[in-house]
């Protein structure tokens, strides 16, 4: 109700705002009009602390006329529920120009909502920050969230996607032979699936609805994901050759000539091979070859290729002139070793060490954090707080990087963990896969071509899988080119943390360990940037669940709730 009258006569207006608007009209004062003069313009005039309540008949015949100049601020909110359901399209576009608000309000909020999305990024920088846009567009659509859950910001009216018609019959043949068409969440997983995801799940398949440990939808993602490890170059060790033979379909003759070439043989190999020629064509070439002893790469050229390419991974012999930036770093542990490693190799490219907390957070979880901020900031390394990996595009202290960055390193992601669920669940899951996503897209702006990535994770994490990261690499021009083990990477032996409020009591290595990790199942996944000069599609993200998934959702901190208990989520 936006006024009443001093006379307390709130009742017509309620009843009004009821939609009884006849009665309303009936019960009303009459409005007092002043003539200005010019027969096109009349004043509606609303004075005196609201002392008469406006003849709203008289009102809605000045809008549909078109001659009212500004509307009382009390009615404001009553016409625009009351006359949208009676007044046709016409005079609703019409008031909206009174108003100054579209009632409709689809297309100009939809090109404003735009217009604040992009927050001053550079167009030549739209690319790397383009899908985290629209995954907050997303967010913001979510027509089953209520009002309190917005924040104060206005919902969205424009949808970014929709299911595929054909995609829709597919899902409702599976959640039909499955027995689980009212089951919210399963029906979000496969909605979120590609079309590609939806035929891995074959006529066989059949989720456990009686898995004591996990729900349909969560197996559903377990299934796909076994399935991709299978296609996919595999999640555990695979050296230089294996993901090279990955990547041409090379059969095992081809594999076995691979492992008899020199370091230099090798490296021509790998470098001039496009598939056209046949590989023992190139046999000739690649032993002509001058290796270019001046660079790192040109070392050791008679040495066996394979052994000499895993050394080079795993002693981390980076290019000495190339930026690096370490993102993630919680106690800056690992930055540290970085920039100890490379002052000793003699490098004079920068280190950059970044976290994702505020330095005032990490100071209440790491007494040790100024100390070490100081070591780093001795050595010449950059320290930066409040790092969004997927953003650096709108971080300032970017800015001017572009194509500059030689090595990055993320070790262990994680999108953070949530309350009452664990990371595989498909309620949460998304997160995760969104943050490799997002974050190999972002650093295209940021790497030189021929530069490195390395992410570490468990090969059986269920937070952000192997495969996360192996497909979001190659949807972005990252080659794989090793997988190693994390423990023969020459700097794993760095002070690691759980990155949450844990830390300020206990750290793995002090005694702790991580619950579901073995120390031989942790890997480091081996990348390298080589971009083809063409623009690619925009950046694929995985749907986050609507507010209604959430609220029917059987697992979590849920379980135990019922009714209305479970709205304010």
């Amino acid at each position: 109700m936006a006024g009443t009258s001093e006379n307390g006569d709130v009742a017509q207006l309620e009843e009004y705002h009821d939609g009884d608007l006849e009665k309303a009209l009936e019960e009303v004062d009459e409005v007092q009009i002043i003539e200005d003069g010019t027969a096109d313009d009349e004043l509606l005039l609303a004075e005196g602390a609201l002392e008469e309540v406006p003849d709203l008949e008289g009102l809605g015949q000045e809008v549909a006329d078109g001659t009212v100049e500004e509307l009382p601020e009390e009615l404001a909110e009553g016409l625009t529920e009351g006359l949208a359901e009676e007044l046709p399209e016409e005079v609703l576009e019409l008031e909206a120009e009174v108003l100054g608000t579209d009632l409709l309000g689809v297309e100009v909020a939809a090109e404003v909502d735009e217009d604040e999305d992009n927050e001053g990024v550079q167009d030549h920088l739209m690319d790397a920050v383009e899908g985290t846009l629209r995954l907050k567009r997303l967010l913001s659509q979510d027509d089953e969230a209520p009002e309190e859950a917005l924040n104060g910001k206005k919902r969205r009216t424009k949808k970014d996607s929709a299911t595929p018609a054909a995609d829709e019959v597919r899902i409702q043949q599976l959640l039909t032979r499955w027995g689980l068409l009212q089951d919210k969440v399963t029906r979000h997983v496969l909605e979120t699936l590609t079309p590609e995801e939806l035929e891995m799940l074959d006529d066989s398949y059949v989720p456990d609805k009686f898995n004591q440990w996990r729900g349909p939808g969560e197996l559903i993602l377990c299934q796909i994901a076994a399935l991709k490890d299978r296609k996919g170059a595999g999640v555990g060790a695979a050296d230089a050759i294996a993901s090279f033979r990955h990547k041409w379909k090379l059969n095992v003759d081809q594999d076995a000539i691979l492992r008899k070439l020199t370091h230099k043989e090798l490296r021509y190999i790998m470098k001039e091979y496009d598939g056209e020629m046949s590989l023992e064509d190139m046999l000739p070439q690649a032993s002509a070859s001058v290796a270019d002893e001046s660079i790192t790469e040109g070392t050791l050229p008679d040495e066996p290729g394979v052994q000499v390419i895993s050394r080079f991974n795993r002693l981390e012999l980076i290019d000495p002139l190339a930026d690096c930036a370490v993102f993630g770093d919680a106690n800056l542990s690992f930055a540290l070793k970085l920039a100890k490693h490379r002052e000793a190799l003699g490098h004079v490219g920068r280190v950059i060490a970044t976290t994702f907390e505020t330095l005032e957070c990490l100071r209440e979880r790491y007494q040790e954090i100024d100390s070490t901020i100081k070591i780093l900031e001795d050595l010449y390394a950059e320290v930066y707080h409040g790092v969004d990996c997927t953003r650096i595009a709108v971080d300032n202290r970017f800015q001017g990087m572009e194509g500059s960055l030689g090595a990055i390193y993320y070790n262990f992601p994680h999108a953070g963990a949530v309350s009452g669920f664990f990371d595989g669940h498909p309620c949460v899951n998304w997160r995760h896969e969104n943050l490799m996503r997002l974050f190999f897209r972002a650093l295209r702006s940021f790497m030189k071509p021929g530069g490195l990535v390395k992410v570490s994770s468990s090969k059986g994490a269920v937070g952000v899988r192997a495969f996360y990261i192996m497909e979001s690499a190659q949807e972005n021009e990252f080659v794989h080119i090793e997988t190693m083990p994390f423990l023969d990477w020459h700097l794993h032996r760095y002070g690691r943390s759980y990155g949450d409020k844990r830390d300020v009591y206990r750290r793995p290595g002090q005694g702790e360990g991580y619950n579901v990790q073995r120390a031989d199942a942790d890997m480091v996944y081996t990348f390298k940037y080589a971009p083809s000069g063409e623009s690619l599609p925009p950046q694929s993200i995985r749907m986050p669940p609507k507010f209604g998934v959430l609220k029917s959702c059987p697992d979590g901190p849920f379980r135990t709730l019922f009714g209305e208990a479970r709205g304010p989520l």
